[in-house]
């Protein structure tokens, strides 16, 4: 059996959703480059880390940092980026406006 994976945040909820972004899309764990954990958003992490976020440059974006809330599959940044806001893995549907946000968790070129 694999192992679960923690992931930090204010009120979160067993998809990863949190009280800062609870809609049924947002469905996604970022783990963190500065700390090596999962957190809900960058809010969380802000509120709970006790560190400035650091950003994944784009040399680690084969890294495995980003997480499905729906079926718990860790995907690489790249895979991530360019998944259409939907899971490689089982469908399930982001939020799209997570775009939005991209520049808080990775170096964007």
């Amino acid at each position: 059996m694999a192992e679960q994976i923690q992931v930090h945040g204010v009120d979160t909820d067993n998809e990863t959703r949190c009280t800062h972004y609870h809609s049924l899309l947002d469905i996604v764990a970022i783990k963190f480059k500065c700390c090596g954990e999962y957190y809900s958003c960058y809010s969380c992490h802000e509120e709970l880390a006790g560190h400035k976020a650091q950003p994944w440059p784009p040399e680690s974006f084969d890294e495995h940092a980003v997480m499905c809330g729906s079926c718990k599959y860790e995907m690489t940044i790249r895979e991530y980026l360019g998944c259409q806001a939907h899971c490689p893995s089982c469908g399930a549907a982001f939020n799209p406006g997570c775009a939005l946000h991209y520049p808080l968790y990775f170096e964007m070129e």
